[in-house]
């Protein structure tokens, strides 16, 4: 058994700084910056006296810390792993009533991690070499929060009361990604990483009263991403 801990060990000391030869990580800013769109919200137009078919959601956009992980399978393949501290969103009205335009709906944070296959261009001795990369999202909705504005319009209608517990939910989302982007090497570890890429996220939402669902909404909020940042090889 000693013996076989050795042997491990000795192997472990053996390989690991070849797959470190093959490690990157990239720390930056990252920007998720919505193409929100989503069904009409026919119940709050209803109950609001709007016009039908008035009434969607819209999404601000975020920036939060980016960290990316790269590992090189060979010269041209990488697998890319996106991660972030988790980005905070205001849901609002988007209405063609003036009055209600605009109206905070809410509000969410999610964690969209994401695995891609990256194809880099160009020789791996080139400092500057362009990638492109394809993979899936993975987006987890927490925190939703209703925003006192959509409760008290629901209380002021008769669809709630002070007393309600009104409150927002987001499922959670699985869908594909694309990304184009370069790494600039500026020494043997140290470089520049830039990314831009489309999420496909959509999401079943619900407003309820008392954990009834008073208004489904489908939201397709479809991101485009934006990072730049510091690239440190291993």
């Amino acid at each position: 058994m000693k013996s076989l801990f050795t042997t491990s060990a000795l192997m472990a000391a053996m390989f690991a700084p070849a797959a470190l030869a093959n490690f990157h990580v990239n720390v930056g800013a990252i920007n998720v910056n919505p193409n929100a769109d989503s069904t009409y919200l026919n119940v709050v137009e209803s109950v609001a006296g709007l016009p039908q078919n008035s009434s969607k959601l819209d999404v601000d956009s975020n920036t939060q810390l980016g960290l990316t992980f790269d590992y090189d399978l060979n010269d041209n393949w990488t697998l890319e792993l996106i991660a972030a501290t988790p980005f905070s969103h205001d849901i609002s009205l988007d209405s063609s009533v003036g009055a209600v335009d605009g109206l905070a709906v809410g509000e969410t944070k999610h964690l969209p991690p994401t695995l891609l296959m990256q194809y880099h261009f160009m020789d791996k001795q080139q400092a500057f070499r362009p990638f492109v990369g394809l993979g899936l999202n993975y987006t987890l909705f927490f925190s939703e929060k209703v925003s006192p504005a959509l409760k008290n319009v629901l209380v002021s209608t008769g669809a709630a009361t002070a007393g309600d517990d009104v409150s927002l939910h987001l499922d959670d989302s699985f869908g594909v990604a694309v990304q184009a982007g370069f790494n600039y090497k500026l020494n043997q570890n140290w470089g520049v990483h830039a990314m831009v890429a489309w999420a496909d996220i959509d999401t079943d939402a619900e407003v309820r009263v008392n954990g009834t669902s008073v208004q489904p909404v489908t939201v397709n909020i479809d991101p485009m991403i934006f990072m730049l940042g510091a690239r440190y090889s291993f």
